[in-house]
């Protein structure tokens, strides 16, 4: 399978450690994995603010980068969704293009989801020690139905003992540019994470957005927390936490 690796801008700018990660795991997978160079963006920040100019030509360039590719694999809920839902609305008035991107959709992957319903590893070569809590991401879940996927994956980690969360499946509060609109609200959401977080007593939070796990980690430190480990689940897979 060959399989085009969109990276997206968090992991590539902040935490580019989970690309390497995502890369691994496709690889022991037995893909051909290319990680196209000239991509950028995918759109979800000018479309959510309403920067529908901006948010089409951000997804023709995803379409040029990515759709002769078997497979798109996106190591985040929030872009994969983005991809995988909100392309065809931007493209809804030129036929062309909405071809296009229903196209792109139907090939394109969360990470987890990847793994587990086209790949279908039956193993990992990881180990981690210790409990974890998982949170699910709202584009994730709510747009592409990943949650069974990332728990069955950990569930095959050696050592990884996963400990359910209360509400596991709220926001945390981040949702992109809201938590900048909307700063109060998003910061009440996040410290009701992080609560929920800390009951489970476990040593990690683990989850599969990039934006979830800096505001999530962000505030656990704030309120003085160094013990609890936010993991992206690329990290936790691959052995590399």
């Amino acid at each position: 399978m060959r399989v085009g690796l969109f990276v997206t801008c968090l992991v590539d700018l902040v935490r580019p450690e989970i690309g390497f990660s995502a890369l691994k795991l496709l690889e022991q997978a037995g893909c051909k994995v290319e990680v196209p160079e000239s991509q950028t963006c995918c759109g979800q920040p000018a479309y959510n603010s309403g920067d529908a100019a901006t948010a089409r030509a951000l997804a023709e360039r995803v379409l040029r980068d990515f759709e002769g590719f078997d497979y798109v694999v996106v190591p985040s809920g929030s872009c994969g969704g983005q991809i995988a839902t909100h392309y065809v609305d931007l493209f809804r008035d030129d036929p062309d293009l909405k071809a296009r991107a229903d196209a792109l959709a139907a090939k394109t992957y969360e990470l987890t989801d990847f793994l587990v319903n086209v790949a279908r590893i039956d193993r990992l070569s990881s180990d981690f020690r210790g409990t974890v809590t998982y949170h699910d991401s709202c584009s994730g879940l709510r747009e592409l139905g990943v949650a069974a996927q990332p728990r069955e994956l950990l569930a095959k980690v050696p050592g990884a003992k996963l400990v359910e969360m209360k509400d596991c499946r709220n926001c945390c509060g981040f949702g992109g540019t809201f938590s900048l609109k909307y700063g109060e609200i998003s910061a009440a959401i996040v410290d009701e994470k992080c609560r929920n977080v800390r009951a489970t007593g476990a040593d990690a939070v683990v989850l599969g957005d990039l934006g979830c796990m800096l505001n999530i980690e962000g505030r656990l430190r704030r309120i003085g927390d160094e013990r609890t480990r936010v993991l992206h689940v690329a990290q936790v897979l691959a052995g590399d936490a």
